[in-house]
């Protein structure tokens, strides 16, 4: 038997707050050595302006073992339809039979928060009250849920290419976190002040100026996850605190630390940690108030895995989901 769960379901199976720790806990084990992380493979379909991703992993101090299918098509939004589109296959690592298969979409969405709100809760300043996210996409809503389930934002600015997409989720994550959200007009004006900024973007070029930030900052730079993308200014990259989700994809993938490293501001030794090794206590998160702090994530199937089991173990308990026979 395959239990099926649906988007909903797997909203109501992992709130955000329990999904940060689950993700904690699957970025210790692969900074431990734990976890078999092969490469994700990118089926370009330029025909269509896409990228299909087959993205597999096992947990082995869990005994977790999970597949993740991701295509992110740009032309989406245009058509009426979501960014990105996703399935999970969990699959029992004991006898390789699957067991679940649930959507991904939102399950991307909630994973990629929870790895910021982790960052946010090792890196950021403790009294981290206004936040600021680039991207009003379905990333950009759970990164600015995520941040505020470990600190105590009170407030936050939205920026947006277009400004009506912006208003909605000022609109939508206002009357969801009870937070008073705002659109910014610019850049400048979103990370001004901000204590917590989130990239949540396709771009090719910085989104914001390093001038802007202030002293104390702290960055989750989700969106850039191919080698020509890039969310963060050089000068920002050159002087901040760098952790990453893990080298070998980081190195491999993430244009914001890429870039600057073709262009020589900064060696690979640039880098001061992975998460898994601060979560583990085998490296120092932030060690001064005025220090800026960057967590450059593009993404590991370990989180995939780690949340889609929890999902099913939630869904098994409380009884969410339909089983079928294939």
């Amino acid at each position: 038997m395959v239990r099926i769960l649906t988007r909903r379901e797997v909203q109501k199976a992992l709130p955000m707050r329990q999904a940060i720790e689950v993700v904690k806990g699957a970025f210790a084990q692969l900074s431990a050595g734990q976890a078999d992380l092969p490469l994700r493979t990118a089926l370009d379909v330029p025909r269509h302006n896409g990228v299909t991703l087959f993205m597999p992993a096992y947990l082995s101090a869990d005994d977790a073992m999970a597949l993740k299918i991701v295509s992110v098509y740009d032309d989406n939004p245009d058509k009426g339809l979501p960014l990105i589109h996703a399935l999970v296959i969990v699959i029992d690592a004991e006898t390789g039979a699957p067991d679940a298969v649930m959507d991904g979409t939102y399950l991307t969405a909630l994973r990629t928060g929870a790895a910021s709100g982790a960052a946010t809760d090792l890196l950021a300043r403790p009294d981290a009250r206004v936040a600021a996210v680039f991207g009003a996409g379905a990333q950009g809503r759970t990164q600015l849920e995520a941040v505020s389930a470990v600190r105590p934002i009170e407030e936050a600015w939205v920026y947006d290419l277009e400004s009506e997409r912006a208003q909605r989720y000022a609109d939508e994550m206002h009357e969801r976190l009870k937070l008073d959200v705002r659109v910014a007009d610019s850049p400048a004006r979103a990370v001004r002040g901000a204590d917590v900024v989130c990239t949540a973007t396709t771009s090719r070029a910085p989104v914001f100026a390093d001038a802007d930030l202030q002293p104390g900052t702290h960055l989750n730079a989700i969106g850039a996850y191919t080698p020509e993308m890039q969310e963060i200014p050089l000068e920002t990259v050159r002087r901040a605190k760098i952790v990453i989700d893990h080298h070998e994809a980081a190195l491999a993938e993430a244009g914001d630390l890429l870039i600057p490293m073709d262009q020589g501001i900064i060696a690979p030794d640039h880098i001061h940690a992975e998460l898994g090794e601060i979560v583990a206590g085998t490296k120092a998160g932030r060690e001064s108030s005025e220090e800026i702090t960057l967590f450059k994530s593009v993404g590991v199937a370990v989180q995939d895995v780690a949340t889609a089991t929890a999902v099913l173990e939630a869904a098994r308990d409380s009884g969410l989901g339909t089983d079928v026979s294939l």
